[in-house]
C-alpha cells in the first residue's frame, strides 16, 4: 500500500482564492483545501455524499435556507444531490471526503471551482 504525502502531492490552482491537491481511492475521494479569506465556492450539488473537515480557518455553509458556520476541529455532512454554496470567512485549510469518487473531477467537470 502507497503512502500519500500531502506535502509532495500536485497542488492545483483553481482560482486565486482556492487551491485543491485530491486523492481518489477506489471508492472514496479526498481533497484538501487552501481557501482565501473572502473565496466563495458557487451553489452547486454532486452525487457524492460529502464530509467538510476544517483543519484551520472557518467557513459558511449555505445549505437549505441555512447558514451553518464551521470551524477548526468541525465536520460538516453534505447528504449527496443537495444544492450547497460555502464562503470562507477566514483563510481555511479543508479536508474534504467524498464517496463514491468524484468522476466529475477525474473527467476534469469542475467548472464551478475555476
Amino acid at each position: 500500500m502507497p503512502v500519500h504525502r500531502w506535502n509532495q502531492a500536485e497542488r492545483e490552482q483553481m482560482n486565486p482564492s482556492v487551491v485543491r491537491q485530491v486523492l481518489h481511492g477506489q471508492n472514496i475521494t479526498i481533497a484538501r483545501l487552501e481557501l482565501k479569506k473572502g473565496a466563495v465556492v458557487p451553489e452547486h450539488h454532486h452525487v457524492n455524499e460529502q464530509i467538510a473537515n476544517v483543519l484551520e480557518g472557518v467557513i459558511v455553509f449555505h445549505i437549505e435556507g441555512q447558514e451553518i458556520t464551521v470551524g477548526p476541529g468541525e465536520s460538516m455532512v453534505v447528504p449527496p444531490n443537495v444544492p450547497h454554496k460555502v464562503t470562507v470567512v477566514e483563510d481555511a485549510v479543508v479536508y474534504d471526503v467524498f464517496s463514491p469518487i468524484r468522476e466529475d473531477w477525474l473527467r476534469g467537470d469542475d467548472a464551478y471551482l475555476r
